[in-house]
């Protein structure tokens, strides 16, 4: 009896100390810019042996929120991110006995679009950071932004008021529209230059809150139905997003360079970032079909340059940084980050 007992006890206690995940579905938070694409490539998936994954659009953000909270059945296994996860997303996962393997899947531009009445505008970093920044120069000092209109900030651009549908601090676009055109776009000036980093920044970085910008915390289907209903109105979303909607759309050229595939492939289109998802490792043998997913993702007939997310709007990986993804994928490489 007391061998039983013994036995039953040590039994509990396995139990205990190794988590049971019970979930045979892969489930999947982040980015609305990976959203399509991962949609894609889990109805894929979903045609074989394993449930077609979860898949959920709650921004890049979100998604790392989500992701890094801790492991186990109720918690994601992929987030997938518009941008790099920082060096902080990663300590709070680790905190919360995280550690996370990062692919990258491709690259993607930002398009600043129209409703297809409207004439597709030249625009630079310097003439949209004039139009959406809380603060902007005037007679050598920095005041509230007073634009109305785009004339007001360049006579060559349209005589109609700024309305600027952009993305939420919960979107990854959001940091590269701040380090792709904001930061660039106020780097010319010379007030901005005289300023400490904190104060710069602040300036660089900080958005008007009187109606001129409008944060979309939503997804890119959102935006582009407030563009379509607001004629005159700028939106900006991922360049697969505006590719699939191009029977609606105009896009904006930046700095003379229109959002094309070739272009956005050969970095011609200043305003591009790589795009990734990231997996929690402690999943790897426990959730049924996540390490076949990551094969499905990652495999040339998806990301290649035939691939079918290529039909999609992804621009594809040279060959090295391909073969590094598939590396990567594979072996679950823990990420290392130093800042």
């Amino acid at each position: 009896m007391r061998s039983l007992l013994s036995l039953a006890t040590v039994g509990i206690v396995a139990a205990l100390a190794t988590p049971a995940i019970a979930r045979d579905q892969i489930r999947i938070v982040g980015s609305s810019t990976v959203y399509p694409f991962s949609i894609a490539v889990a109805e894929q998936f979903g045609k074989g042996k394993f449930k077609t994954p979860v898949v959920e659009s709650t921004g890049t953000g979100g998604g790392f929120k989500l992701f890094c909270a801790g492991v186990g059945e109720n918690t994601p296994d992929i987030a997938n991110a518009s941008r790099r996860i920082k060096k902080s997303e990663v300590d709070e996962c680790a905190k919360n006995g995280v550690t996370v393997t990062e692919i990258t899947i491709g690259f993607d531009g930002i398009a600043f679009v129209t409703d297809k009445s409207a004439k597709p505008a030249n625009l630079t970093a310097k003439q949209i950071w004039l139009a959406v920044a809380k603060q902007v120069p005037v007679d050598g000092k920095l005041v509230a932004n007073p634009h109305k209109k785009w004339s007001d900030v360049d006579k060559s651009l349209p005589d109609t008021a700024i309305t600027v549908y952009g993305p939420a601090p919960n979107h990854g676009t959001r940091d590269a529209v701040i380090e792709l055109v904001m930061d660039a776009g106020c780097a010319e000036f010379a007030e901005i230059k005289a300023l400490d980093a904190k104060a710069k920044a602040q300036a660089c970085n900080t958005f008007r809150e009187d109606g001129a910008w409008v944060d979309v915390a939503d997804a890119y289907n959102v935006t582009v139905d407030r563009v379509l209903k607001t004629p005159g109105s700028l939106g900006i979303i991922g360049y697969g997003f505006y590719e699939n909607n191009k029977s609606k759309l105009n896009a904006a050229t930046i700095g003379g360079v229109e959002p094309t595939f070739e272009n956005i492939a050969s970095s011609k289109y200043p305003v591009a970032r790589s795009l990734f998802f990231y997996v929690k490792r402690e999943h790897a043998n426990v959730i049924v079909g996540l390490k076949e997913f990551l094969a499905e993702f990652t495999a040339k007939k998806a990301i290649g340059e035939d691939g079918y997310l290529v039909d999609k709007g992804m621009i594809p990986l040279p060959k090295a940084a391909y073969d590094q993804t598939v590396k990567d994928a594979k072996d679950f490489t823990k990420l290392e980050l130093t800042n």
